[in-house]
């Protein structure tokens, strides 16, 4: 990777939340290092950046070390299967992409056995698209949320969403709109839960995530460059 790719983004962000009357580091920088090689993880660590994201469980176990790096953070932000709760939750410091109370109770339930509190987000699909997961409705959402605070081994921490997939510019603002305004409802809700942290945008649209309220964008294609996706 380019460490100066790593610095245009974070001078991006700064800008954007200055444009956008936002408080200069109120947005959180993740890295997503899906199919990039741990020695770019390990140089982008070695530069300054300590979060980073990962999409596939088996991914995370076969390219990360243990222990990691000294303040190297890692979070999953794919989708999650049940039955990959159990392998994953030893190596991450976060899941990203908790989609249903049933998978809140099953993370619950492997993370007790090791003394473990696991920070979660809580996945909204904004935009309807039949490939995304998420909670679809704002009732299936509270409904989770008010089951959540009596599991002891689960922290949410917030809300995420990926932009629309189509539509353009206006469409991916609508999204993150929507979501920005079912964060403050969250909070006003549950004003026990922790809702610090709204995570929306990603390279090709993060300005416009920032612009409406966003506190993480996870940036991975601009800092470490295309996938490969045949091997």
């Amino acid at each position: 990777m380019n460490i100066q790719d790593l610095r245009d983004v974070e001078a991006d962000i700064r800008k954007v939340e200055k444009e956008s009357g936002r408080a200069e580091g109120s947005v959180t920088l993740m890295a997503v290092s899906k199919l990039h090689p741990y020695e770019d993880i390990l140089s982008a660590w070695q530069a300054g950046q300590r979060l980073f994201g990962e999409n596939h469980v088996q991914e995370i176990v076969g390219k990360f070390p243990v222990p990691r790096p000294e303040g190297m953070i890692l979070h999953l932000i794919g989708h999650l299967q049940s039955n990959k709760v159990r392998k994953v939750v030893p190596y991450v410091d976060g899941i990203d992409s908790v989609d249903s109370l049933k998978l809140l109770e099953k993370i619950d339930a492997e993370c007790a056995p090791l003394g473990k509190v696991m920070p979660v987000l809580l996945e909204c699909n904004t935009s309807g698209e039949e490939a995304k997961s998420g909670f679809l409705t704002e009732e299936e959402l509270f409904d989770a949320i008010a089951h959540a605070v009596d599991l002891s081994h689960v922290a949410i921490h917030g809300l995420m969403t990926v932009g629309p997939l189509e539509g353009g510019p206006e469409k991916t603002r609508e999204a993150f709109r929507y979501l920005a305004r079912l964060h403050r409802d969250c909070q006003k809700k549950f004003p026990h839960v922790d809702f610090s942290v709204l995570s929306m945008g990603m390279s090709a649209d993060f300005p416009i995530a920032i612009q409406e309220g966003s506190t993480m964008v996870r940036v991975g294609t601009r800092i470490f460059g295309q996938r490969d996706y045949t091997t």
